[in-house]
């Protein structure tokens, strides 16, 4: 079980949750950074008295270190800085909930120092999956999920003997705000449309992915490097209440599923406690109470980012790497209004048609698909 912690992303909505589970549960906090919430992180330092607090920003670093100037605290800032608090000697867990392809680098370092990742970094996996997968696997390193799907599925597989086992994944998946709506009729859709998720609280991105259905792509990819099957074997099925977070079924027909209240720190807990789980104060689920579960197929024509994403992921190589900095480019300009909602996906396939894949990549590689996905799609905007 986990004693003490590195946050990476503490004032996102995963990093507050996170901390409340570490004080549920009694934890120790090594290392806690964030992004530009210089305010949000002095009072979470003071609370929780981190050795190291970073900031990405080199000029909310400087403002947090003079308001921190009687905390026995260091203070550093930018990838170094999160690259140090990967590696942190008093850390035995990194919790990497970043948002976006910033993660890969500090999931690599928290690897090579042999720490537990609890991850809830999607974009990891999803730009270099076989890369930190195989790194992992060299080092001795355990990935324990965070995403709830994929805390699902790894509490399904408990006791399996070997993917040779394994017949499917089914990840499910809410349908975002959006669900039964045409393509036509998400033309207009604008972001304070797309950020009402129905049953999740989460960030602006995530969110906005969940309405464009690329979460799910995205965790279609993560799910696949993960549990190392080809994308054939990974579906998708639409459940409108989240009670059921995802299901494995066997060859034999069987099925497992995982079911809860749709609560993001039962996972969080289980990627600190496991093997073994702990007592938890959160409001348990009442199956005569949460209603029929239903599930459906996704709707691939009105939603084209889930269709984009099954294909980069049976291409390859660089392919999910361009996919997800063209995604990371458009969704942020959708949210500054410079876009529609549909010109994401329209946006994505764009740089996915200009930038060449590799295969094969090395991490460079893999950097360098990034950095031109996303300068094709600020080349589009102007």
């Amino acid at each position: 079980m986990t004693k003490a912690i590195s946050l990476l992303g503490a004032t996102g909505s995963i990093g507050r949750q996170t901390l409340q589970v570490v004080q549920e549960l009694g934890l120790q906090v090594a290392a806690l950074t964030a992004h530009t919430r210089v305010e949000e992180m002095e009072q979470l330092v003071r609370r929780f008295r981190p050795a190291l607090a970073v900031m990405f920003q080199p000029e909310a670093a400087e403002a947090l270190r003079r308001r921190l100037e009687d905390v026995d605290v260091e203070v550093a800032s930018g990838p170094e800085g999160l690259l140090r608090a990967a590696c942190m000697d008093g850390a035995d867990t990194v919790v990497t909930a970043v948002v976006g392809s910033v993660g890969l680098e500090p999931t690599l370092a928290a690897i090579r120092a042999k720490k537990r990742i609890a991850l809830a970094n999607k974009e990891t996996l999803v730009c270099a999956g076989e890369l930190v997968m195989a790194e992992a696997r060299r080092c001795g390193a355990r990935i324990v999920p965070v995403d709830s799907e994929h805390s699902a599925i790894f509490q399904c597989l408990q006791g399996c003997h070997g993917k040779e086992e394994i017949r499917r994944l089914i990840l499910t998946c809410s349908g975002g705000p959006f669900f039964g709506l045409s393509y036509q009729e998400l033309e207009g859709k604008t972001a304070a449309d797309a950020l009402k998720h129905p049953n999740w609280s989460m960030g602006a991105k995530i969110t906005v992915d969940s309405a464009t259905l690329m979460n799910k792509g995205l965790e279609v990819i993560e799910a696949m490097r993960l549990y190392d099957l080809p994308v054939e074997q990974v579906d998708v099925a639409i459940h409108r209440q989240s009670i059921v977070h995802s299901l494995v079924e066997f060859r034999d027909g069987a099925m497992l599923a995982q079911l809860g209240t749709p609560d993001m720190k039962l996972p969080i807990r289980y990627a600190f406690t496991w093997p073994q789980r702990a007592a938890s104060p959160d409001r348990k689920l009442d199956l005569l109470q949460c209603g029929p579960l239903t599930f459906q197929a996704p709707d691939m024509e009105a939603f084209p980012c889930l269709r984009i994403a099954r294909e980069c992921a049976a291409a390859g190589g660089t392919a999910c790497a361009i996919m997800n900095g063209a995604n990371e480019e458009a969704v942020y300009a959708f949210l500054d209004g410079r876009i529609g909602f549909q010109d994401i996906h329209r946006l994505v396939q764009r740089a996915l048609d200009a930038v060449e894949v590799k295969y094969t990549p090395c991490l460079e590689d893999i950097l360098e698909a990034d950095r031109a996905a996303r300068r094709a799609v600020r080349s589009h905007l102007g």
